[in-house]
């Protein structure tokens, strides 16, 4: 049996991967079959992680991660948990393999998913034109006139690194002004391949096997427009991806996992969650490996507690007396 499983990889999952295993605690890592790394590993350059001047591609800081985590002892397994049985003192995760494995203690950092919109189209032309990976899909769109949904720094940059490829690129939004920080609609604004489209939402996709089109609606006067492209890219924010504990652990309000304080445990005992998981404001690769970093010394001080009195301590006061370097 594990001391400890975390179950995600991303910036918080191997962080608190890399702080378990420098503490001897041998943590397995479930990584995911198909989206080890996280949202990460769909970006391009990421410029505001500390220790990058020059900035770092998305995907080259997880592998960078992954190999850090490994040097100090925890394994990564690639593949997906179907279940889990997590309100007793032993966790007990079972994987899409059929694996089960189980544990003391388990961190949750399974990250957030892309949001859909929500309309006709959408589903049916998925991978046919509406994407949710710029630099997954970006290379197939070349000299095609496109759209980014969207209005936050993820729009803006969709938007900026499509223009690599793309003849044109519409960035659509709901309302007259962007949410994005002032360095990335600076840096939209200038590109002279990016067009606004202010105050409109998309209220259908249009085309039968791949996309011709969208139906946008002013959010303003209500009237309706068509408007002629070939790529709808959706950057409209993310949800965070907690289908596996709806019944187990509490959410808040948000849709987030509920931890106490600026601790990482949740509402069962032993269970700790960090990253995008847990929170629904910030969001940033630094604030959920922060936020890993959490998870990682309330487990070692969990653990202790265990091995101590026969059952998890407290007080997490204790806990200045762990490692922190």
């Amino acid at each position: 049996m594990r001391q400890v499983i975390i179950i995600g990889s991303g910036p918080a999952g191997y962080t608190a991967a890399i702080y378990a295993a420098r503490a001897n605690l041998s943590p397995l890592v479930i990584a995911s079959s198909v989206e080890a790394g996280g949202e990460l590993m769909n970006t391009t350059e990421v410029e505001n992680f500390p220790g990058f001047p020059e900035a770092i591609m998305g995907p080259d800081l997880m592998t960078k991660m992954q190999e850090q985590a490994e040097r100090f002892g925890a394994e990564v397994v690639y593949d997906d948990v179907v279940s889990l049985d997590i309100t007793g003192p032993v966790k007990t995760i079972t994987m899409g393999s059929g694996k089960v494995v189980e544990s003391d203690a388990l961190i949750y950092a399974t990250g957030s998913a892309p949001r859909k919109i929500g309309i006709e189209g959408e589903a049916r032309l998925s991978g046919r034109g509406v994407s949710y990976c710029a630099t997954c899909d970006g290379f197939f769109f070349r000299e095609r006139v496109i759209a980014v949904v969207g209005g936050g720094d993820s729009a803006m940059e969709e938007a900026t690194f499509l223009t690599k490829f793309v003849s044109k690129v519409y960035v659509i939004h709901r309302r007259g002004e962007l949410r994005a920080s002032k360095i990335m609609q600076e840096r939209a604004q200038r590109n002279e391949k990016i067009e606004f489209v202010w105050n409109s939402a998309v209220v259908d996709i249009l085309g039968e096997d791949a996309v011709t089109g969208v139906v946008l609606e002013d959010t303003v006067n209500g009237s309706r427009r068509e408007l002629a492209l070939e790529g709808v890219f959706v950057a409209i924010g993310n949800d965070p991806r907690t289908h596996l504990v709806h019944d187990i652990l509490d959410l808040t309000a948000d849709g987030t996992v509920w931890v106490d304080g600026r601790s990482s445990r949740t509402s069962v005992p032993g269970v700790f969650a960090a990253g995008d998981v847990i929170d629904p404001t910030y969001r940033q690769a630094v604030t959920a490996a922060g936020s890993g970093t959490v998870a990682a010394l309330d487990v070692e001080h969990y653990l202790a507690g265990l091995g101590e009195a026969g059952s998890p301590a407290e007080d997490v006061s204790e806990i200045d007396a762990l490692p922190t370097v």
